[in-house]
């Protein structure tokens, strides 16, 4: 079978009435490549005022991976970077020993009404990693690489596909890639990575002639080319890359090799020591306490 795991994911309202589809982790499965965390969000309209600003949060042995269809959204931090993300774009920021970042609505939108689609992921630092300094890296719509394969258009936003390689860095080999497909469109998809799964965003499609579901996250049998088939005219995600080296152990927005870097991380949010986004006051406080997730 070419499809190996589904996984339909279920909703999480973040705060305010904000809910994603969050695929990754699941109990069948932590991490596809890198990729630990995968949100997906929207189409969802904002409103002024509507609750959908996301205050300041810390993270730790993680990088996030923003990624609009639509929309826009205002990204700060405590480096003090402040970037609109906007769609096309992919920005990517290390979190490693510590950082805090806020998305919210740009304020040139704040008192209008517009739509956000998109996609949240957290990549899993490689151990030796894990403790790097933390930074920011924007990279526009128009740097990222695009071509045609068969019937598919591809955009390789992370990683090497088909000759063509993203600018985006990395710290262990990483794929990711947005690709457009017509009615009746047909893609070979080879084993570009060690591990490696497929999204449909908006549209059912048939992986070597099995129907999957949209909104459905499907791993691949490794080492073989896939086909898909678009049943409708569709955007499909594929993730992917080396397996983790080993075991992440996850508690709210950290993610460490170690439980007690964790419990370190959490006693360091409480005592407000992991800096702060400039001029925002605001943060989110620690939640209960829970175990990290094994």
């Amino acid at each position: 079978m070419p499809i190996t795991l589904q996984l339909t994911g279920h909703a999480k309202d973040l705060g305010g009435g904000f809910v994603v589809r969050r695929v990754l982790p699941a109990a069948a499965r932590q991490s596809v490549g890198p990729f630990l965390f995968f949100d997906h969000f929207g189409p969802v309209t904002v409103h002024p005022g509507g609750g959908h600003a996301v205050r300041p949060h810390p993270h730790i042995g993680l990088a996030t991976v923003t990624y609009l269809f639509e929309g826009a959204m205002l990204h700060s931090d405590s480096l003090g970077y402040v970037q609109q993300i906007a769609p096309g774009a992919i920005n990517w920021m290390t979190a490693g020993r510590g950082i805090v970042h806020s998305e919210r609505p740009p304020p040139a939108l704040a008192a209008s009404a517009y739509t956000n689609h998109g996609i949240q992921l957290w990549a899993a630092l490689p151990q030796a990693f894990e403790e790097v300094e933390p930074s920011f890296t924007h990279t526009p719509a128009a740097d990222i690489p695009e071509l045609a394969v068969g019937d598919a258009q591809v955009r390789v936003l992370i990683g090497q596909a088909w000759g063509k390689t993203s600018p985006v860095a990395t710290f262990a080999p990483t794929l990711y890639l947005d690709i457009t497909l017509p009615a009746g469109g047909l893609l070979d998809l080879p084993p570009l990575a060690q591990e490696l799964a497929v999204y449909p965003v908006d549209g059912d499609v048939e992986v070597d002639g099995a129907v999957l579901a949209a909104r459905t996250l499907a791993l691949l049998q490794p080492g073989v080319t896939t086909q898909i088939r678009a049943t409708a005219a569709t955007r499909l995600l594929v993730i992917g890359g080396d397996a983790l080296d080993g075991h992440r152990f996850i508690s709210w927005n950290f993610v460490s090799s170690r439980k007690e870097r964790i419990l370190q991380a959490e006693g360091d949010w409480q005592a407000q020591r992991l800096g702060q986004v400039p001029g925002d006051a605001e943060f989110i406080p620690l939640p209960e306490k829970r175990p990290p997730q094994a």
